[in-house]
């Protein structure tokens, strides 16, 4: 048979013309733009064009709601694209627009320079302060924002078109920054353009990308005024065809709705227009305000004024109502009552997802009920319900060419990672003679899932969802439901939960099963022509029962014919059309009405449950066969499910009130790292050990004032040290990298991007200077150019090659670096490197403070790790020698690990403390707090301390201090080794013999708890000092010494922390 054709396999990506300086011509070329594309595509495509940018800053928010990924693909294949430069969403987003704007480049001298961004309105609250730093915008240096209105909501994140991360930070924004709203597809197409012509405003373009911008379908005029430059907002906006303040309803109302131009004001519009005695007022232009304009067009009849604020907790107050109130209050006269009415993102969800929900909430503030609600038509809806590999381009495009004529035809695609494990994918389609916005209602609105039963037909391409997802429930009673299955009639029904059979008897649905896999597989052999044929049986079995009564085979065939491509024009179609009509059947349903009730009874009884569709992902077309679910470019459609599975990594969730959170994560802060971070800020750094002396121990103090870091008595100080700044730079060098090059590398364990230079990046986040796995080897080795080189890494990395890897490592101590240094023509991309190598972990040290005694403050026992290669190169700790290098003032990154090393809880039990050098730190905590207890007058039990070094002079740690503790008698007896100070050494073991009788007494009888701390060299030896201790005074057998100290560890009275 023929080869496929091209058009059966391509993705239904929009396909443009390249740009002209003419924008008319730009946004709607000769033979206007395709149905197929979308107004979300068109917004891209509109300003990606230099006519319009200088550059696109696309933000991982934007792109993560499906928007802003063609336009990359656009700038590597498309002339006249603007560059896009991806960034991310943070602390200070915002400031590389500010910074552009204001010094621009030599190119931006000459050319100009119109920013473009896109972000959400989660990005826009994070930018908002950067904003205030906007220069005054000019016709040659402006920024435009287009503002996707998606933020994922709730535990499931279902996305929802809710602002009300903004309602906090509107007050932030500079004056210089206008803010438009849009909900309709061609009002969104139409306001993104006017946005680039208002040449004395900076602005922010927010339109409806949850639904209406997203649909497929609509013909896209062009009516946006010429020139725009000089004239106010309010008129450009007139001008486009559009209302500042669009009034609809009853002109003599009584009651007036206020809301922000979006999917709630679209409901509340079609019902104001159709119910006497009120109206609504939708607001486009946010900013800047217009009060004697909204003053204006509120009934002079009005008495009540209800403004509906997007606002994430019912406590907030909304900025919508604050202006509301300032405009129409007048303390002077009597006027209409000024309501608010909160709209968190849970309540907007749910009057998203049932509209009928939000009118009722409407009609209760009116005195009587419309028998209309306004969101019943005559449109016809479809639904196709499928799996994600199981999609059909070439389906919908056989559906849009048969209702291209006369017949407008809308299409939205969402996807639900969330209640199936292979994902479920929902299109549902509008069918209507209408074609204009003036009714118009987005898809989401017209066609929710909220088991209405509002769908004429129905089309269940994956048939366990039957099973698993109450679907039926969208059917309109009397209609017909399509399963495309291997299933016979009596296995569908014995699949079918009862309820769900229960649900098409109550509704009398017609249910009918056809095997399009199997048909297609026996007429077909090519995969790309099995795919197409599958998408022709469905076409061809949906046109039938579309149809009806007039329908017959050769009426099908006619149809179908004048729109399927040539090459199934042939034979082929004629078998395909036969199978097809042969093969659909109906299902028969029982009729037993007693059945029913049995079935319904049964059901509530023993099923669980059944689970419902819920919009939580964005699917976006990237190209060359790739396709990003939430931004993210997944090599299955379970790996989209993983990154809505880890929120933190995958969405930006609403701020969160400052009253919730005193000292909230710095965002800014390692975004690559799960745990909680602080930024504190170096005060002290001390060395304790002389400077000729050959170790050197220091002592550090960080300021934690306001960071809101809090830590336990024995808990460690995670620090993110950072790598020496002249050898990346010398890395840098000889890779031949330039680290001022910004890249984009992956946050480890997730899908999530950042950018930063790559100085920055190994410096402060790759382990380059740290020490390389075995698997280093094997993964390096494929990028190595000589042979000699590769068949060396690949033999360090197999099991033969273990010892080399060990001398390697334990004797040479190599690092990343130094690996790639020896195999010179290994040279993996730098973005590439950076994930092979992996980011740097902290290190943890004792903490040796106790924050009872010093407040805001926390302080370190560090001794520097610094030895000489074989080589003879001095080595050092990457982060002891970072820790060393601190300057006052200096701020370090931090976190906090809980620990082993906890004070009993009784304050009375005695305490026996074994220190090696700086293994004293946390026992110096454990001695201020019982020091400040003493202080406050509580009791403590005994304080046994035990401290070992080489030489009492040089580095006896905090010895002052302890003095201090002896003398205050906290310390009750102090055993002070110093093995090289005497004839003969001397260890801490030594001196727990001394007090063998004292130790015994205390772990036996008096509840005592023993803590060693240090290294890991003298534990054999301190055991056995105590087993002695045991044996001698308590009467114990070796064997029951030993089994009474393993029972202490059991009850944390024998705690070692050693290294």
């Amino acid at each position: 048979m023929a080869s496929a054709s091209p058009a059966l396999s391509t993705s239904p990506t929009p396909t443009l013309v390249a740009p002209s300086d003419d924008l008319k011509s730009l946004l709607f070329p000769p033979g206007g733009p395709s149905q197929l594309t979308s107004a979300s595509d068109l917004i891209e495509f509109i300003t990606s064009r230099t006519a319009l940018s200088s550059a696109v800053y696309v933000y991982d928010v934007a792109e993560q709601v499906g928007f802003g990924t063609l336009i990359k693909s656009w700038a590597a294949s498309l002339d006249h694209s603007a560059p896009v430069i991806p960034l991310q969403t943070r602390a200070g987003a915002g400031l590389s627009l500010v910074g552009r704007l204001s010094q621009g480049t030599s190119q931006d001298a000459i050319n100009g320079s119109i920013l473009t961004a896109y972000t959400t309105p989660v990005g826009l609250a994070a930018m908002a302060a950067s904003l205030t730093h906007l220069p005054p915008a000019s016709s040659l240096s402006r920024l435009v924002v287009q503002v996707p209105a998606v933020t994922p909501v709730g535990d499931t994140f279902a996305l929802s078109p809710t602002l009300a991360s903004l309602s906090t930070s509107l007050s932030i924004f500079p004056d210089s920054l206008a803010i438009i709203l849009s909900a309709t597809p061609q009002e969104s197409v139409d306001l993104a353009l006017l946005a680039y012509k208002l040449k004395s405003w900076h602005v922010a373009h927010i339109f409806d990308h949850h639904s209406a911008a997203r649909e497929v379908g609509h013909d896209f005029v062009s009516h946006h005024p010429n020139d725009a430059s000089d004239l106010p907002i309010s008129e450009a906006v007139r001008m486009a065809g559009y209302a500042p303040f669009e009034f609809a309803g009853d002109k003599n109302a009584r009651t007036v709705f206020v809301l922000l131009n979006g999917q709630l004001a679209l409901i509340a519009k079609a019902l104001v227009s159709r119910t006497v005695g009120v109206a609504a007022v939708i607001v486009r232009v946010l900013r800047p305000w217009g009060a004697e304009e909204l003053q204006r067009i509120i009934p002079s009849t009005a008495e009540e004024i209800y403004v509906f604020d997007d606002v994430p907790h019912e406590t907030t107050r909304g900025p919508l109502f604050a202006d509301v109130f300032t405009s129409i209050y007048n303390p002077t006269r009597s006027g209409p009552m000024i309501r608010a009415q909160r709209v968190t993102p849970d309540k907007g969800k749910e009057f998203i997802s049932d509209p009928s929900r939000f009118c009722s909430h409407l009609v209760s503030f009116l005195d009587h009920s419309p028998d209309d609600l306004g969101l019943e038509n005559a449109w016809t809806k479809l639904l196709f319900l499928s799996t994600p590999p199981n999609q059909l381009p070439f389906f919908h495009q056989l559906i849009a060419k048969t209702f291209s004529r006369g017949i407008s035809m809308r299409r939205l695609t969402d996807y639900d990672v969330f209640s199936s494990a292979g994902g479920i994918t929902a299109d549902r389609i509008i069918l209507s003679q209408n074609k204009d916005d003036v009714n118009f209602l987005p898809v989401s609105l017209a066609l929710p899932f909220n088991g209405s039963g509002l769908t004429d037909f129905m089309c269940i391409i994956e048939s366990h969802l039957l099973k698993s997802h109450s679907v039926l429930d969208c059917a309109k009673p009397g209609s017909a439901v399509l399963v495309i299955t291997s299933w016979s009639s009596a296995e569908l029904l014995g699949n079918l939960p009862p309820q769900v059979l229960a649900l098409a008897l109550q509704r009398k649905l017609r249910l009918y099963t056809i095997d399009a896999k199997l048909i297609a597989s026996e007429l077909c052999t090519d995969t790309v022509t099995k795919e197409a044929t599958e998408g022709l049986i469905i076409y061809l079995t949906f046109l039938r029962l579309y149809l009806g009564k007039v329908s017959n085979q050769a009426v099908v065939r006619k149809f179908a014919l004048e729109l399927v491509p040539d090459d199934l024009r042939d034979d082929i179609f004629s078998k395909v059309n036969a199978r097809t009509w042969e093969s659909l059947l109906q299902v028969e349903l029982p009729v037993d009405h007693e059945l029913t009730s049995h079935i319904l009874d049964t059901a509530a009884n023993t099923l669980p449950t059944l689970r419902h569709f819920e919009f939580n992902t964005i699917a976006a077309d990237a190209g060359f066969g790739q396709t990003v679910y939430n931004g993210s470019k997944v090599s299955s459609w379970h790996e989209a499910a993983k990154h809505l599975l880890f929120p933190s990594v995958f969405t930006p969730l609403l701020p969160i009130p400052p009253e919730t959170e005193e000292f909230p994560q710095l965002p800014s802060l390692h975004p690559e790292l799960a745990e909680r971070t602080y930024l504190v800020t170096c005060t002290v750094n001390r060395r304790l050990t002389p400077l000729d002396y050959d170790r050197n121990v220091f002592h550090l103090e960080f300021d934690t004032e306001g960071t809101g870091l809090k830590y336990a008595i024995g808990e460690a100080l995670g620090v993110h040290g950072w790598n020496d700044a002249e050898e990346v730079l010398d890395f840098c060098s000889w890779y031949g990298v330039d680290p001022d090059r910004v890249i984009t590398i992956p946050i480890q364990g997730g899908e999530k991007m950042h950018s930063r230079t790559v100085f920055q990046a190994l410096r402060q986040q790759i382990d380059l200077l740290g020490e390389p796995p075995k698997s280093f080897y094997t993964d390096l080795a494929p990028y190595a150019t000589e042979p000699a080189e590769k068949l060396a890494l690949q033999f360090i990395g197999s099991p033969e090659g273990s010892s080399t890897f060990k001398k390697l490592n334990e004797k040479d101590t190599v690092t990343f670096a130094q690996v790639l240094e020896r195999y010179r023509s290994a040279k993996p991309g730098i973005e590439t490197l950076c994930e092979m190598i992996g980011d740097i972990k902290p290190r943890h040290y004792s903490i040796a403070s106790a924050q009872s005694v010093v407040g805001n403050r926390v302080d370190l026992l560090v001794v520097t790790v610094e030895w000489t290669a074989p080589n003879g190169i001095p080595r050092y700790g990457q982060c002891t020698r970072y820790l060393a290098d601190l300057k006052i003032g200096q701020k370090v990154t931090v976190s906090i690990k809980p620990s082993v090393m906890k004070l009993p809880p009784d304050d009375s039990q005695p305490i026996i403390m074994a220190g090696l050098g700086t293994g004293a730190a946390p026992f110096r905590a454990f001695l201020q707090h019982r020091a400040w207890l003493s202080q406050q007058g509580v009791k403590v039990g005994p304080t046994y301390y035990y401290f070992g070094s080489r030489h009492q002079h040089q580095e006896f740690l905090y010895g002052e201090e302890i003095e201090a503790f002896i003398l205050d008698k906290i310390i009750t007896k102090a055993g002070l080794a110093f093995s090289r100070d005497g004839p003969k050494k001397v260890y801490i073991q030594h001196k727990m013999l001394e007090d063998a009788g004292s130790l015994a007494d205390m772990l036996k009888n008096r509840t005592g708890v023993f803590y060693l701390c240090g290294p890991t060299w003298p534990v054999p030896d301190v055991y056995e000092a105590l087993v002695g201790a045991l044996v001698k005074n308590e009467k114990m057998t070796r064997e029951s010494a030993g089994e009474f100290l393993e029972s202490l560890k059991e009850e944390e009275r024998y705690v070692l922390e050693v290294y």
